[in-house]
């Protein structure tokens, strides 16, 4: 029996980070820019449903078309799901993959780093994931507003993904939107706009990994893909560096072309995947 309890708790390594490094190194090389409704970004959603049947999950596309300031536009949310027994409580974890449409947008700490981070996380669930409770990975399509973010402009994937999750009825105990972890200078913030026990579970999976350090509570509220869930009235938290650039407390790397791939770290995502799979431990429990 404790050999059995044992197995169910998952570790996230440096060897795993160095994968997700790998697939976000991937994503950039070859999938630059991959903005929403476009052919790059439907490669790029090709490239994640591939990568995760090489780590033996079982991947599904959702392809679906919606209304954008430049007409309706085709987009790719691409889920992978752990199924313990249908009616135990989910975790989600989301995390888009799409970037700016700007000229050769790399996206690197926007997008392809947690879009690494879930496929390495993928790849632990199945080797080894709980057997007491349901999770499910998104990779998000059209996080990205093309004008402003507003009605029908931003968000696509993450509306879709909620409604859809609303209309299951599951039992959701928690929605984990990760984005931009992956900076080199990583320093995690919990935005105002969280479910308060997540943010408890967040702060003290930071305390068990050691990392308590690099995470704080933020008074400002963040725009991201947990809106949608939180909007859904699911509990949702987003683990977000909101400081990416030259200098301490400049954004100037974010949505432009220097956000490379040079601009992040295998130490950074170490320490990010390590939280969230600590999260997963402690709403598993």
């Amino acid at each position: 029996m404790l050999a059995a309890l044992l197995a169910c708790h998952l570790f996230f390594t440096p060897s795993d980070a160095k994968f997700a490094y790998s697939k976000a190194e991937e994503l950039v090389a070859d999938y630059t820019p991959r903005d929403s409704g476009t052919i790059r970004g439907r490669f790029a959603a090709n490239y994640i449903f591939d990568s995760l049947q090489a780590v033996g999950a079982h991947p599904k596309q959702d392809k679906f078309a919606a209304k954008t300031p430049k007409g309706y536009r085709f987009f790719t949310n691409i889920y992978a799901e752990w199924v313990s027994d249908p009616e135990m409580p989910w975790i989600i974890l989301i995390s888009h993959f799409d970037t700016k449409s700007l000229k050769n947008c790399p996206g690197a700490n926007d997008g392809a780093s947690t879009t690494g981070l879930l496929i390495a996380i993928a790849q632990i669930l199945s080797k080894n994931s709980p057997n007491s409770i349901n999770i499910a990975l998104q990779w998000l399509d059209g996080e990205e507003c093309m004008i402003a973010y507003r009605k029908n402009d931003g968000f696509w994937g993450s509306n879709r993904a909620a409604e859809q999750l609303a209309s299951s009825g599951r039992n959701v105990k928690a929605v984990i939107c990760l984005d931009m972890l992956g900076d080199k200078d990583l320093n995690i913030s919990i935005p105002r706009n969280t479910t308060d026990f997540l943010r408890n579970i967040a702060l003290q999976a930071a305390f068990n990994t050691g990392y308590s350090h690099i995470i704080h509570e933020s008074n400002e509220s963040i725009k991201d893909d947990h809106i949608a869930f939180l909007n859904n009235g699911f509990p949702a938290i987003d683990l977000i560096d909101f400081e990416f650039g030259s200098e301490s407390g400049l954004n100037d790397y974010w949505h432009t072309n220097e956000d490379t791939i040079d601009k992040i770290s295998v130490g950074s995502l170490t320490k990010a995947g390590s939280i969230a799979v600590e999260m997963i431990n402690l709403l598993s429990k």
